[in-house]
């Protein structure tokens, strides 16, 4: 008879043996700015997460290092008047984007920044590419994004991160690195990007929800699992040097799919309404915060993820002190 309980009959056996372990060195913390000084505001969807104006980040990146956690996502809420159908805002070199990219760099040299690269918070429409008639248009899309991804660069971001889900983009913004001799620069592209409905309060956080129709015309259905297959081993060939897979929890499936076929590190998000959700039922007492949190980022690890963005990443690592 084969006895398997020996193996958990003590949390020091049981730790011994873990086949998954969390370290707050593989976390991504999205950060989302605003602008003008003196500001924290909460999310109201997002329960204990915030946007912060510049001159408020300090002791937000410090808490965090402190906890060894050295890797944050850039993303800009900008001003209705600011946005336009052409998204030249996002091309502004004294943008939200970019002042935050120099004013993080100088302060913290040693941290890996990471930025995103789309067009949605610039966009009236919430589209993440330039729209015509109604429709989001690609190419012309695509040359704004590497623009975009060359002024972040020179900023001195470590990896631009687009989460557009245009063809060919990371080709292009590959080549346009390349011509501006930004070759110490890396991409971060979400390459399984699924039309979710777990993106609501994000978009509440940036303002960016769509106004007309909804994005499936170029984030994935999630009825497929071969189609991320070929979406990464696109944007593999195209230059990416991190692929994201995202959301997360809903999607382990696939992030299991893609590392086993593929050798880039493997990032997955673990998405705004993921975390409202686990919020939520702790708020009415239907699940332990602390346990669910943990729970959901080991599985998200246990997949196959390499690196995790997850707004939780503060929280989780404080537990895994104390552990």
């Amino acid at each position: 008879m084969r006895r398997h309980r020996i193996l958990r009959k003590s949390a020091a056996i049981r730790d011994l043996i873990s086949e998954t372990n969390i370290s707050p060195k593989k976390f991504i913390v999205p950060i989302f700015l605003t602008e003008g000084s003196r500001k924290k505001e909460e999310i109201a969807t997002m329960p204990g997460y915030f946007r912060y104006s510049l001159d408020e980040l300090p002791p937000f990146i410090e808490e965090h290092l402190s906890y060894n956690i050295s890797a944050f996502l850039l993303f800009a809420k900008v001003s209705p008047e600011k946005k336009t159908n052409d998204c030249q805002e996002a091309l502004n070199e004294e943008g939200l984007l970019p002042k935050a990219i120099r004013f993080l760099k100088e302060r913290y040299p040693s941290c890996c920044l990471m930025s995103d690269v789309a067009l949605d918070p610039y966009s009236p429409f919430g589209h993440d590419g330039l729209v015509r008639d109604y429709e989001i248009l690609n190419d012309e899309t695509v040359e704004v994004l590497a623009k975009m991804s060359v002024l972040h660069a020179q900023c001195g971001v470590d990896f631009v991160a687009p989460s557009d889900m245009m063809d060919g983009r990371v080709a292009a913004i590959r080549q346009a690195l390349e011509s501006h001799g930004l070759t110490k620069t890396g991409i971060v592209s979400y390459a399984a990007k699924y039309a979710s409905s777990f993106y609501g309060p994000f978009r509440d956080a940036l303002d960016s929800a769509p106004g007309f129709g909804d994005k499936k015309t170029y984030q994935m259905d999630f009825r497929n699992r071969r189609e991320a297959v070929k979406e990464v081993e696109t944007d593999i060939a195209e230059g990416a040097d991190i692929i994201l897979i995202k959301p997360a929890g809903f999607y382990l499936d696939i992030i299991l799919e893609v590392k086993n076929r593929f050798h880039l590190p493997i990032a997955a998000y673990q998405v705004s309404g993921e975390y409202a959700m686990i919020k939520a039922a702790a708020e009415k007492g239907y699940v332990k915060l602390e346990d669910a949190m943990i729970e959901s980022l080991t599985a998200i690890f246990r997949a196959g993820a390499d690196l995790v963005a997850s707004y939780f990443a503060l929280e989780a690592a404080k537990i895994l002190k104390g552990a």
